[in-house]
């Protein structure tokens, strides 16, 4: 499992372990990581032209010995310092020593110089900036977007915020990042995300020293292959587990059949259906137990999936939420649910909105969630006493109850595309009916759903169908077989 920190942990394990070691082993350590994270990128050292970005702190530092260590294996290597009087006196001695050339930030020339790098490296602010560059940094950072350099963030690309994944203003665009220690928030949630292009991490010896607690988590193949219910010898229907899916319309009757198709590639034992949409569901799916007589009569289920192509049928929505099992409310179901019986549920909540969706429930405007994703969701998992899958470029997902946000970046673009919604809904509906935690089963529908949409695209367009019958393709690739 992949794992971020916020700042404040980051920086107590820092100074923790620095007690233990000798004064400046830790940035030799980063700086040695750097360097050869650079020379790898470029193919070659000898007779390149780097450029240094050098702001004031320990980003600048990393930066300055990196780039000592890179000439003197014969790059050509210039600093540009954003503040002389604070630059880290000791990584400048040694780039000086190495042969490297110092310019500031405000001299003639220093753009051009930028645009003629074969490399850059962004040491201008560390993890501990906050609210976006200071004026005097933008005309560089502009220089590097019209430049053909290649370019490499120290620990993370200046501009953005560590903690929150928020981008204020103008940013350094990475290629690569190379981050020390272990992941900060702000490199696995967009919209930072898309600034830091290919992250790398770099071991300096804090997993000694960082608490067991995370701030983020990213699931890898074997963590979810380890969550994922697979039915032993002894399995019936039930054991596997039955969903209720409450969903469709006149309207969108397709809706219900998508859902259905989610829950059964899902690994779902069987499928309840209860709309209007029965004669959809069961032309397509014949082996889906249809009722017309309401979610409190239609059997049992171990977890109900509620909203999607719902339209204003909030009677359904009301009476699902009555079910003492684990619900699943999307699309228009998040619209429709009271938000206090929502909170009043003892069984487990899992609520799955875009962002325009999420907006909507926030009472704020669609671009604030999606400029701040993380404190979208976990507002939203707090109000609602619920645990939320906010959909998006980056899925993230929140318990009510606090602990580590789950973030997934499986997904692709090309599962933007009507009904790949409610494919997810009915795929995290089988996951709750199997046994999972709303935490795991948000967590693994969304890595299934989005490892399915690639597979499916294979780089070519999709629609929802192509995603539904490519979860069955992602079980596998997790699986292994």
């Amino acid at each position: 499992m992949r794992t971020a920190y916020s700042v404040e942990t980051v920086r107590a394990a820092e100074r923790e372990l620095m007690a233990r070691l000798p004064e400046g082993a830790l940035m030799q350590r980063a700086a040695a990581g750097l360097a050869v994270a650079c020379a790898q990128l470029m193919g070659r050292v000898y007779g390149t032209r780097v450029v240094l970005l050098v702001g004031s702190g320990d980003n600048g530092g990393d930066a300055l010995y990196a780039g000592a260590r890179l000439a003197r294996r014969g790059a050509g290597v210039t600093a540009v310092l954003l503040a002389p009087e604070r630059t880290h006196a000791g990584g400048l001695a040694a780039l000086r020593t190495a042969g490297g050339t110092v310019t500031s930030a405000g001299d003639d020339g220093v753009e051009g110089l930028v645009r003629r790098a074969d490399l850059v490296l962004d040491g201008i602010v560390g993890i501990g900036g906050r609210g976006g560059l200071r004026a005097d940094a933008v005309p560089l950072v502009e220089a590097v977007r019209g430049a053909r350099a290649a370019v490499v963030a120290v620990d993370l690309p200046s501009g953005v915020d560590a903690d929150s994944g928020e981008v204020p203003g103008v940013a350094i665009r990475a290629d690569v990042t190379v981050t020390f220690g272990t992941h900060k928030p702000g490199l696995l949630i967009d919209p930072a995300r898309e600034y830091a292009g290919t992250v790398r991490l770099v071991d300096i010896g804090l997993g000694e020293v960082l608490p067991a607690q995370a701030e983020l988590e990213a699931l890898q193949h074997a963590d979810v292959a380890r969550l994922l219910p697979v039915p032993g010898v002894e399995s019936d229907k039930y054991r596997r587990g039955v969903v209720g899916i409450a969903a469709g319309s006149a309207r969108y009757p397709g809706a219900a059949v998508l859902a259905v198709a989610g829950a059964l590639r899902g690994g779902a034992g069987a499928v309840r259906y209860v709309g209007p949409a029965a004669d959809a569901v069961i032309a397509r799916f014949p082996e889906a137990l249809v009722s017309d007589r309401g979610p409190h009569k239609a059997g049992r289920v171990q977890a109900w999936v509620v909203g999607p192509g719902a339209g204003d049928d909030a009677a359904t929505v009301a009476e699902v939420l009555e079910a003492d099992v684990p619900v699943l409310i999307d699309a228009d179901g998040l619209r429709l649910a009271d938000r206090e019986t929502v909170r009043g549920r003892t069984a487990p909540t899992l609520m799955t909105p875009h962002a325009g969706e999420a907006a909507a429930l926030l009472g704020v405007s669609r671009a604030e969630v999606e400029g701040a994703r993380l404190s979208a969701v976990r507002e939203l998992a707090g109000r609602y006493g619920a645990t939320v899958l906010l959909k998006g470029s980056t899925t993230l997902v929140a318990a009510s109850a606090g602990g580590a946000v789950r973030v997934n970046a499986t997904g692709t673009g090309w599962l933007a595309t009507a009904g790949s919604g409610d494919v997810l809904s009915g795929l995290g509906g089988s996951l709750l009916a199997a046994g999972l935690s709303a935490l795991d089963a948000g967590s693994v529908g969304a890595y299934l759903h989005g490892l399915a949409g690639r597979l499916a695209a294979d780089g070519a367009p999709v629609g929802a169908q192509d995603v539904a019958e490519g979860v069955r393709r992602a079980w596998r690739d997790v699986r292994g077989g």
